[in-house]
C-alpha cells in the first residue's frame, strides 16, 4: 500500500478521510500495534479473501450486462400473474412516479423542521386522512414499515390499552404475519395463541382478537360476530384489511374494529421484490396516544394561515424509551406520498372501480375453473379477489406447466389445504388472461 504524506488520506483509501497520523493515534488508543492487531481473532484463511472484482466497464457496458442478468428473471413485464398472497399486481397510473421522484421529495427526510418541510407534512396529513376515511376509523399514523410489522404493533397497543396480556390471532391470518407477531412479542410477557375461527374462545385475560379482512385464503369472515365476541369480554378487535377492498366492502370501522392495520402496497406500489412497502394503521381516537409511529397535524401560523406539524410522535427518539410506544425508527415516507398520489388521482369512484373489476374478474375466474375436473373451490365462503383451489396435482407441478406458458399462478398452501393453492385476480387480468388460464388448467399444464 503505497502512503502519502502523513497529513492526508492515504490514496488507496479515496474514500476514507482519516490521514495515516489519524489511525496511529486511534491504534494507539486502543492500544494496537497495526490495523492486522485488531482482526486478529478473525482466521487468516476469511480476513482477506480475494474479491475476484471484474475490471470497470463503461456505462454503456454495463447497462448491457446488467440487462443480460434482469432478463433472466420471470417479471410481471413478461408473464401473466395470478399470484397474490400479500403483495398485489394493480395498475399504478404515471404521475404516482413522476411525483415521488421529484428531488424534494425523493431526498426529503423527517420532517423535524415544519418550517422547511411543509410539502412532506402535507402530504402526511392528506394520507392520514385518506386512510381514516377508507378503513372508517378515526386517527391513522404516518405509516407503519409494512403489514405486518402493522399488525404486531397493534397487539402491543392493545396490550397497553386494556392492560392485558393475551392475544388470540385467527389462524387464517396470513403465516408470515402470524410470525411477526410472535416475533414482536416475545420476551415482553404477551402470549400468542391461534384460533379457528369457528371455535375463537376469548376471555376476561384476551386483548385483542386479530383477523384479516379478507384472509389469507381469501375468505371474508362475519367481523361482526367476531366484535361481539371480543367485545363482549372486554377485549379489542384488531383488523389487518387490503386497502383496495375498501373500495366496495363495509369498511372495519363500521364493525366496530378499535385497530385497524393493512399493507398498503396495492396503493400505487409496485410488487418490487417485497419492498419496500407501506404499513397503514389507525385506530379510535381514544386511544391516540397509545399510538405508535408518529401523525402529522394542520393547524395555523401566528398569522392565522394553515400549517403542518408532527402533532404526536410517541416513539423512543422522542421521549425517554421506557415511556415509548414503538422503537420504529422512521415510516416509509416516500411509499406513503406514493399512496396519497395513487389514492387522489382515482379518487373514490376510480377506487371502487378497481375493487369492482378485481371482485367481478375473480369470481368469473372462479366460476371457470370450478367446471374443470379434478378442480374444486374447498371453501364456502364469499371471496373479493383470491380464492382458494383445490387441484388435482401438487401446486409446485402446476405451476411449473403454467409458468412455461408465461403465466405465474397461485400461491401454494398445501400444508393447510391438500394440493391447496390461493389464486389472485386483479384489474390487470383481462378476460383472455383468465381464460387462458383456465384453459392450461384443463389441458392439464403440468410437467
Amino acid at each position: 500500500m503505497t502512503r502519502g504524506p502523513s497529513n492526508v488520506p492515504d490514496r488507496a483509501f479515496h474514500y476514507i478521510p482519516n490521514t495515516v497520523d489519524d489511525r496511529a493515534r486511534m491504534l494507539e488508543a486502543v492500544g494496537a500495534a497495526s490495523v492486522d492487531d485488531l482482526f486478529q481473532d478473525i482466521p487468516a484463511r476469511v480476513r482477506n479473501p480475494a474479491l475476484n472484482i471484474p475490471e470497470p466497464l463503461s456505462e454503456l457496458d454495463l447497462k448491457r450486462e446488467l440487462q443480460s442478468m434482469a432478463d433472466s428473471n420471470r417479471s410481471l413485464a413478461g408473464c401473466v400473474s395470478f399470484l397474490g398472497g400479500g403483495a398485489y399486481n394493480h395498475f399504478s397510473p404515471s404521475i404516482v412516479r413522476a411525483i415521488i421522484t421529484r428531488g424534494e421529495f425523493l431526498t426529503a427526510y423527517t420532517p423535524y423542521q415544519p418550517e422547511v418541510s411543509q410539502g412532506t407534512l402535507q402530504a402526511t396529513y392528506d394520507f392520514q386522512t385518506m386512510i381514516c376515511s377508507l378503513f372508517g376509523m378515526e386517527v391513522s399514523d404516518a405509516g407503519m414499515y409494512d403489514g405486518a410489522s402493522a399488525l404486531a404493533e397493534a397487539a402491543l397497543m392493545a396490550c397497553r390499552v386494556t392492560g392485558r396480556s393475551k392475544v388470540a390471532v385467527l389462524d387464517t391470518v396470513s403465516p408470515s404475519y402470524r410470525q411477526v407477531v410472535r416475533a414482536y412479542t416475545q420476551g415482553l410477557g404477551v402470549e400468542v395463541t391461534e384460533a379457528d375461527p369457528s371455535a375463537l374462545e376469548v376471555t376476561e385475560e384476551t386483548a385483542c382478537v386479530m383477523v384479516q379482512y379478507p384472509n389469507f385464503f381469501g375468505c371474508l369472515h362475519d367481523l361482526a360476530r367476531i366484535e361481539a365476541e371480543a367485545h363482549g369480554k372486554g377485549a379489542l378487535l384488531a383488523v389487518s384489511a387490503n386497502p383496495v377492498a375498501m373500495g366496495m366492502l363495509k369498511p372495519p370501522g363500521e364493525y366496530g374494529a378499535d385497530i385497524v392495520t393493512g399493507e398498503g402496497q396495492a396503493l400505487g406500489i409496485p410488487p418490487s421484490y417485497g419492498g419496500p412497502y407501506l404499513g397503514l394503521f389507525t385506530a379510535r381516537r381514544s386511544n391516540i396516544r397509545q399510538m405508535p409511529g408518529r401523525i402529522a397535524g394542520k393547524t395555523v401560523d401566528g398569522e392565522g394561515r394553515t400549517g403542518y406539524v408532527l402533532t404526536l410522535s410517541t416513539r423512543e427518539q422522542h421521549i425517554r424509551r421506557e415511556r415509548a410506544t414503538s422503537n420504529i425508527c422512521t415510516n416509509e415516507a416516500l411509499m406513503t406520498l406514493a399512496a396519497t398520489v395513487y389514492m387522489a388521482a382515482l379518487g373514490k369512484a376510480g377506487l371502487r372501480h378497481v375493487a369492482e373489476l378485481s371482485y367481478h374478474k375473480a369470481h368469473y375466474a372462479a366460476s371457470l375453473i370450478e367446471k374443470i375436473p379434478g378442480y374444486t373451490l374447498p371453501m364456502d365462503a364469499p371471496f373479493f379477489n383470491e380464492f382458494t383451489v383445490q387441484c388435482p396435482a401438487p401446486p409446485a407441478e402446476i405451476n411449473r406447466g403454467l409458468l412455461e406458458r408465461d403465466i405465474i399462478g397461485g400461491l401454494d398452501v398445501s400444508d393447510r389445504v391438500p394440493n391447496g393453492m390461493v389464486l389472485c385476480v386483479t384489474e390487470m387480468n383481462s378476460r383472455g388472461d383468465i381464460e387462458e388460464l383456465a384453459s392450461a388448467l384443463a389441458a392439464g399444464a403440468v410437467q
